[in-house]
C-alpha cells in the first residue's frame, strides 16, 4: 500500500491572511474558502500565525453591534502556531490531531513558507475516503 502523506490531501486553496489585514476582512476571506481558520503570512509567504473563526468572532460582534473596525489580524492572531510537513504520514498527523490538539494545521516547506492546510476533515477523509 502506498504510504499516505499531507501532501496528497492538503488544501491548497486556502485563505491567506496578513497580519496587517483588519479582522473583518480577514474574517470576509475565511467565510469565502468556508475554512474554520487561516495561517497568518508575511509577504514572502512565511508563517507568522493562525487565525480562527472563533478569535474573528469577538470583533465581528463588534462590528455588527457597535459599527467599529478597531482590531488588526495581528491584535488577535496566535503565534504559537503548530505546523505540518507536506512529506508526514497521514496517520502521524491523525495522532497529533487526537484530544485538544488543533483542528487545523499548516503545511509548510523547509523555509517556513506556508504551502497549504491540512484539517480534521481532509484526515479523515483520507483514512475513511475508500470507504465510500
Amino acid at each position: 500500500m502506498k504510504e499516505m502523506i499531507v501532501k496528497d490531501f492538503m488544501n491548497v486553496n486556502f485563505a491567506k491572511i496578513s497580519d496587517d489585514m483588519p479582522v473583518i476582512t480577514a474574517s470576509i476571506e475565511l467565510i469565502k474558502k468556508e475554512a474554520l481558520g487561516g495561517p497568518v503570512v508575511d509577504k514572502e509567504n512565511k508563517l507568522l500565525g493562525w487565525i480562527s473563526e472563533q478569535e474573528c468572532l469577538q470583533v465581528a460582534i463588534q462590528f455588527a453591534y457597535h459599527n467599529e473596525r478597531v482590531a488588526l489580524v495581528k491584535d488577535i492572531m496566535r503565534k504559537d502556531v503548530l505546523s505540518t510537513k507536506a512529506n508526514q504520514s497521514i496517520f502521524s498527523l491523525a495522532e497529533k490531531m487526537i484530544g485538544t490538539q488543533p483542528k487545523n494545521y499548516p503545511v509548510i516547506d523547509d523555509d517556513n513558507k506556508v504551502i497549504g492546510v491540512i484539517t480534521r476533515r481532509r484526515v479523515l477523509n483520507a483514512l475513511l475516503g475508500p470507504l465510500f
